[in-house]
């Protein structure tokens, strides 16, 4: 997944060049920084294989969602998507950007897409206002305005939006593996309780329970590959409890596990293309269009940022200033990932923090990124086994990866309310609304009002500001329509 990493001295030490000097060396620059074919080949089979769970989970993740209309997506399709978008575009970074940075479908982003965007429009006007956040971000990297955004929001608010959408999507797991359950025709407690009636019942439960047993553990051990480990166990235990035990099908949710009938099949390409740049417009009108681009574009450019710094750092490739090789270049594949991926109705793809398993492996440039596009090229072609994996065995990996978002809360200064309380507020909103855009909202209003209390408005951006004054339109867009008589 993508995210925020401080960074730190590498640990691994460069091995001495032993390599040829022929084309792809000089290319990659193989023996110029230390590496060997074969670090960079294991490099990139250890980024894919520790982040493969990307291809389970987006379509578990987008298929479980409805649009405005009550349309859902097709599950085979979202995973030829996902693997489409996650072999081009890493294949691209490997070869423009010469890093050992590989791409796929950002978790966080697509909670955005399925949980936020979807409810209000169709699925072609959702996947329309990815396109238009690739593009914005672009823009940015292209005008050199990527510093003015990055410097306009106080980096604990930043921290404080990871925080808040691993909560977001913990609590999404939770849901899906249906270990917390709404109360229905209820109103007189409280809105969730503990499975069915206050109890854990049935095999399916008892799934998810094991799987986020066996992810966590694994992941206290530091075995990499741990979320995707977990995933594949779990299938299997899904399927044998399936097998032998008398289960209605309907408690498993959309998917219900089963062997497939075959485990090679030709890709569908069917939602390719199937985009609408504008039609969110008509939907929801121009504002909230500009503030759910601008909730995208928060969560993409600055995981992406994070990411790219912190895997290069480990990689040893930062230069005596501390700046990334081909920046400029890499932040423009990454924005141009974020435009695939909604053009294929995928969701925004960014960079990997995974990728740091292929550096931890020796990986040093980008042939280790074209090894794990091309191994995403090749799954492509087994959708049948990605289709199989029920939410109780997949929804264990939201719960980590809403953990490892978490994690970020340490770097928040909780003794300055000036900045903890707007945090805090970040952070709350987005899972007890559901919303990660009311999240930011309330987290950008509540810093911009403290400061102004305190005497520092002029401390805080004009960007700033002016996405406040976005944001306060958009939470009282009712009665301002009302008192501009649009209503």
């Amino acid at each position: 997944m993508s995210g925020h990493v401080t960074p730190h001295t590498p640990r691994y030490a460069a091995p001495p060049p032993t390599d040829s000097d022929g084309p792809v060396d000089r290319w990659f620059r193989i023996s110029e920084r230390g590496s060997t074919y074969a670090r960079e080949i294991r490099g990139g089979l250890a980024t894919f294989f520790t982040m493969a769970y990307i291809l389970v989970l987006n379509p578990i993740i987008l298929g479980g969602a409805t649009d405005k209309f009550g349309h859902q997506l097709s599950g085979p399709q979202l995973v030829t998507s996902t693997a489409l978008v996650a072999a081009v575009m890493t294949f691209i970074m490997g070869v423009g950007g010469n890093l050992p940075l590989a791409i796929a479908t950002g978790l966080g982003l697509n909670a955005v897409v399925a949980f936020q965007l979807a409810p209000l429009m169709s699925w072609p006007d959702a996947m329309g206002l990815v396109v238009l956040e690739g593009i914005v971000i672009c823009v940015l990297v292209v005008t050199g305005l990527r510093e003015a955004v990055m410097f306009s929001i106080p980096q604990p608010l930043k921290q404080a939006i990871s925080v808040g959408i691993g909560l977001f999507i913990a609590f999404i797991g939770f849901i899906d593996a249906g270990f917390i359950t709404r109360i229905p025709g209820d109103t007189g407690t409280v809105p969730v309780q503990l499975g069915d009636g206050g109890r854990l019942i049935g095999w399916p439960v008892v799934v998810f329970c094991v799987g986020v047993l066996l992810t966590v553990a694994l992941m206290a051990r530091k075995v990499r590959g741990a979320i995707l480990m977990g995933i594949l166990a779990m299938t299997v235990l899904a399927i044998v409890i399936n097998e032998f035990a008398d289960i209605n099908p309907a408690a498993w949710g959309i998917t219900e596990p089963r062997v497939p009938d075959d485990i090679v099949a030709a890709p569908d390409f069917g939602l390719l293309g199937s985009f609408s740049l504008f039609g969110a417009f008509e939907q929801v009108g121009a504002i909230t269009v500009v503030l759910l681009v601008f909730t995208l574009v928060l969560s993409d450019f600055f995981d992406t940022m994070g990411t790219v710094v912190g895997v290069t750092n480990e990689a040893g490739l930062l230069d005596e200033r501390g700046r990334v090789p081909n920046l400029g270049r890499v932040l423009l594949i990454d924005g141009a990932a974020a435009v695939a991926g909604g053009a294929a109705s995928a969701s925004s793809s960014t960079s990997y923090i995974e990728s740091a398993a292929g550096v931890g492996e020796g990986a040093r440039t980008g042939l280790a990124s074209v090894v794990t596009g091309g191994l995403f090229a090749g799954a492509l072609f087994l959708t049948p086994l990605a289709t199989v994996v029920p939410a109780q065995a997949a929804a264990p990996a939201l719960i980590v990866v809403g953990f490892l978002l978490m994690s970020q809360v340490r770097h928040i200064d909780w003794e300055h309310y000036e900045i903890a309380i707007p945090a805090f507020l970040t952070i709350t909103v987005m899972p007890f609304t559901y919303s990660i855009t009311n999240g930011i909202g309330a987290g950008f209003i509540a810093y911009a009002v403290i400061q102004t209390v305190l005497g520092r408005a002029r401390a805080v951006h004009p960007l700033m500001w002016a996405t406040s004054l976005l944001f306060a339109i958009y939470f009282a867009i009712e009665p301002v329509e009302q008192l501009l008589g649009v209503k």
